[in-house]
């Protein structure tokens, strides 16, 4: 079992990946290939990114509890490059960074997280305390649109098991990693449709699989 700082550092390396896609609401299938590379995060890129809060400690409508002694170090994050190329040719690369913020070093958040409902691909029995892991992940950049981006995750050390649920301004994306021995882990992907504020996604647009194996 995988506690959540060895999580990161077991997803450290090379992974190649073959997903294949299902678009539910146009009927289409599409396979794609990628090569990534992902690196933990020095404690001084970290700060970097915590070093963007304003001085009441907060980041991106997250108030962070800054004042705890080694918070830089209670945030794991990696650092991702990859390359992917459709079956159709299509080549698409990106570089990015993400740091993940356990709930115990947020002191409030404001009204943009509290009125977000999470969709049925994205629930999980939390009990007994303790056992799964909840919090923020802060990327300097999406993937289906542009620009730093906040979005929850979990993280279930008995299953090996990181989710992490985007709220995109056009859909809701729901990413699942999890490792299944050392050097693989299966991947899936469920994209709704981001309904009307308040409300909870119900229509999927797409779904993806894929089987990531470490180099």
């Amino acid at each position: 079992m995988l506690s959540f700082q060895d999580f990161f550092t077991a997803c450290a390396g090379l992974w190649k990946t073959e997903r294949i896609y299902h678009s539910l609401l146009k009927g289409d299938i599409e396979r794609s290939y990628t090569e990534f590379r992902a690196d933990a995060l020095e404690s001084d890129q970290k700060q970097q990114i915590l070093s963007t809060a304003s001085p009441t400690g907060e980041l991106a409508g997250i108030r962070l509890n800054l004042a705890q002694e080694g918070i830089s170090g209670n945030c794991p994050g990696f650092a991702i490059s990859f390359d992917t190329e459709s079956e159709r040719g299509e080549k698409v690369s990106m570089s990015l960074k993400a740091l993940f913020v356990p709930d115990a070093l947020v002191l409030t958040t404001d009204e943009r997280y509290q009125a977000l409902a999470l969709p049925a691909a994205a629930q999980v029995f939390t009990a007994p305390e303790g056992e799964v892991i909840q919090g923020f992940y802060l990327r300097d950049e999406g993937y289906s649109e542009a620009g730093a981006i906040a979005g929850r995750f979990t993280y279930q050390p008995t299953r090996q098991t990181l989710e992490m649920t985007t709220f995109y301004n056009r859909s809701v994306a729901v990413d699942q990693m999890r490792f299944v021995a050392p050097d693989v882990r299966m991947r899936t992907i469920v994209t709704y449709q981001r309904p009307a504020p308040g409300e909870t996604p119900t229509v999927i647009d797409l779904i993806g699989f894929g089987v990531e194996r470490k180099s």
